[in-house]
């Protein structure tokens, strides 16, 4: 679908592609000072040559996924920081239920295997979750023992490397026979032997990994957020699709049916003429004299964030998280008004901003309920209720 689309899209004169480019802001009337509720296109950095671009647009769709990258484990792709949903915030919109982040079971542990996962058709052909010294753990978990909820697998992981102190577990599907397996998983077979583990005989190292962020920009069925001409569509967006606990393969599906639902709304709608926008203003900034700063609070958070705000939460630790997110936050401002924006900087702020909306709304849910699970507070309410983050004028 996506090779099919990408060919459409570079076959239509109408639509310009710009490669190598990462948005930086949305500009609104609040930033031009009108006060108008609306979204006027956005400060765009070609990451090729360090020029920024402005872009006006009558409508702007985000489209940019979700924040998987706040974690040190994550089944995303690097692209994956939450940026569409830190513009949108800081544009004025709300932001729901983003303490909803579901964590895949079973992603290859491997330092050459960035983001690999491993089917949970592996576990449901008869794969053995099994300990460093080969014993096996689910059924003290769940008597539905590898056939149990992803949620709760994930948890079961979690909980046994936390205790025992180590990297990971190990998903062995050996006893099948080398034949069911290169039959049955042969894209798993064959990268598994690339980096010199041979499934038929040996265990997959696997650890829990961030896959999907189901909260993210409050929107309606149109795809329309807070701020007029600002249209969401995606992982980045909060329809309330997918509530607590995303079902698989959904999220292809909402995809489709929300860009062509605010696709729709946008032709339906008067074009507004635009008003005259500024340009990037760099006069008052320098280039960066330490990119180690980046690269240190990059990795900073993303450790905190799966020690502190992971599978397994308690109060304790999201205060944790809270103080030190507001540390890197306060350093992160810093380094920007000083100096001149690049691709790292500009994620960089967005996972910082999008890891805070994380906490905040973690914070707020005194329940465990779907992919949010607290140890001060393990039981469900009897009514479901959202957690909802509106912007202060500060942050925009």
């Amino acid at each position: 679908m996506q090779d099919t689309l990408t060919k459409k899209v570079r076959a239509n004169a109408n639509i310009t592609v710009l490669e190598s480019h990462i948005a930086i802001d949305l500009i609104t009337g609040e930033k031009l000072g009108t006060g108008e509720n609306r979204c006027f296109g956005a400060y765009v950095l070609d990451s090729r040559n360090g020029e920024v671009i402005t872009i006006g647009a009558p409508n702007t769709l985000i489209a940019t996924g979700g924040a998987g990258k706040v974690y040190l484990y994550t089944t995303n792709p690097d692209t994956s920081t939450g940026d569409g949903i830190a513009m949108a915030f800081r544009a004025g919109c709300r932001v729901s239920n983003m303490e909803f982040i579901q964590f895949h079971p079973t992603c290859l542990y491997h330092p050459q295997a960035k983001s690999f996962l491993i089917s949970e058709a592996v576990r449901g052909e008869g794969g053995l979750l099994r300990l460093p010294d080969g014993t096996r753990f689910m059924l003290e978990h769940d008597e539905r023992a590898e056939l149990a909820p992803r949620d709760i697998v994930a948890r079961a992981i979690d909980f046994e490397m936390k205790k025992r102190g180590i990297d990971c577990v190990f998903l062995d599907i050996s006893h099948k026979g080398e034949d069911f397996i290169r039959t049955h998983f042969p894209n798993i077979y064959a990268r598994c032997l690339e980096l010199g583990i041979d499934i038929a005989c040996d265990g997959i190292p696997v650890v829990p990994a961030a896959h999907y962020t189901c909260g993210g920009i409050v929107s309606d069925l149109s795809g329309r957020t807070d701020v007029s001409g600002l249209y969401v569509a995606g992982e980045a967006s909060c329809t309330g699709l997918h509530g607590a606990n995303r079902l698989a393969s959904n999220s292809l599906l909402e995809c489709l049916v929300f860009s062509e639902a605010a696709v729709n709304d946008i032709l339906s709608t008067k074009t507004e003429l635009l008003p005259e926008l500024p340009q990037w203003d760099e006069s008052r900034v320098t280039d960066a004299d330490e990119e180690i700063v980046i690269s240190h609070n990059w990795d900073e958070l993303r450790r905190f964030m799966w020690d502190y705000v992971g599978i397994v939460r308690t109060t304790k630790r999201l205060k944790r998280a809270k103080h030190r997110i507001g540390l890197l936050t306060r350093e992160i401002h810093e380094f920007y008004s000083k100096f001149r924006v690049s691709h790292d900087l500009i994620e960089l702020r967005n996972l910082v901003t999008t890891a805070d909306l994380i906490v905040r709304c973690a914070m707020l849910r005194k329940e465990s309920r779907g992919l949010h699970y607290s140890r001060d507070f393990p039981e469900t309410l009897k009514k479901a209720k959202n957690t909802v983050i509106k912007p202060r004028r500060s942050n925009r």
